[in-house]
């Protein structure tokens, strides 16, 4: 697969990976063949990348480790949640519990995966998909940090639901009103549920507080804050840079990059780290340019040495034939990605 822009997309070409709506439900499914409708309506509906088919690249697929069905259910659940609040009614914890269970069950299987976020966003799915990206990335920290089944889905619960409190809020602006704004709902929502560990919905309340006090809605300190936030916090802020509403968006490298510089201020040390040691900062299927000038796509990851994947240099000789090279560049080491192509 490769991972291009809408705007380099041709009628006939294939769909490379399933692009869901905001309910869980399958908008375009993998390997559809794309019409001028279709690609009109993705762009009308707010896709600007998206992966497709190229027979050069077949077996350079983004691993994920939450399956598709998993992903779906989530992102049912966490509409159900939200359609219940809207109505003035109770939500089934018990839905959203079993759901987590379901995305922790497949991270203990595909933990050495690294994440890679490539779920397409559209309008409709944007809340649904930036939730279910923060519970996975939070998750995945989780686990490096040795947390217990326990302490995962309770980490893992508040993370999904982190924002949840957007629903009822009047403001976001919590100088004003700080039990107006949507931590402050959100905790207020959460605590309320019985079925749920008071931790998930201190989640919701501190997830925007920040190390070095300059948070909202309270100004927590670092020893103030739970671990649990902390986590979500770096999460939460890593999905943001990626996929900003304003439409200023990072790609993954700028993002771990800028993320670093906020260590020990706006972002926890420790979680941090560990978030650095479960992201490919340059994903499959993405078109890079190395620093010996070729062209190529990233067709595979290291586990650890996250800025040294494996790109594929295709090269069209004068006679007509194509030359296929790989690099890897944890064996190259002179080599680095100069940039990303879009």
């Amino acid at each position: 697969m490769k991972y291009v822009s809408l705007d380099t997309v041709e009628p006939g070409q294939f769909l490379g990976k399933t692009i869901f709506a905001g309910s869980g439900a399958v908008l375009l499914a993998e390997g559809v063949q794309l019409t001028v409708f279709m690609i009109n309506t993705l762009r009308r509906i707010g896709v600007s990348m998206l992966y497709i088919h190229d027979p050069l690249f077949e077996d350079a697929v983004s691993e994920d480790p939450v399956s598709e069905e998993n992903k779906r259910l989530v992102m049912h659940r966490m509409g159900e949640a939200l359609e219940a609040i809207r109505s003035g009614k109770d939500f089934s914890s018990k839905a959203v519990s079993i759901s987590i269970d379901r995305l922790l069950e497949d991270i203990s299987h595909n933990q050495e995966v690294l994440l890679q976020l490539s779920d397409i966003r559209t309008h409709d799915n944007a809340q649904f998909v930036h939730a279910l990206n923060v519970a996975t990335i939070s998750a995945l920290i989780g686990v490096n940090l040795g947390y217990s089944q326990v302490q995962l889905k309770e980490l893992t619960i508040g993370a999904l639901l982190h924002d949840i409190g957007k629903v009822e809020s009047i403001t976001d602006d919590a100088s004003a009103d700080p039990k107006r704004h949507h931590t402050w709902r959100g905790f207020e929502l959460l605590k309320s549920k019985r079925e749920f560990s008071l931790l998930i919905a201190h989640v919701a309340f501190q997830h925007h507080e920040r190390p070095d006090g300059l948070g909202i809605p309270r100004s927590l300190t670092d020893d103030q804050i739970h671990p649990y936030a902390k986590i979500v916090k770096v999460a939460n802020t890593y999905d943001n840079l990626l996929y900003n509403e304003s439409g200023e968006r990072m790609l993954p490298h700028e993002a771990c990059e800028q993320m670093m510089a906020m260590a020990g201020s706006e972002l926890d040390h420790e979680a941090l780290v560990q978030f650095t040691r479960i992201v490919s900062i340059y994903p499959t299927g993405i078109s890079v340019r190395l620093s010996s000038k070729e062209v190529g796509v990233v067709v595979g990851q290291h586990r650890g040495l996250p800025g040294r994947p494996v790109v594929r240099v295709i090269r069209q000789e004068f006679d007509g034939e194509v030359e296929v090279k790989e690099v890897d560049l944890a064996k190259h080491t002179t080599l680095f990605v100069e940039s990303v192509q879009q």
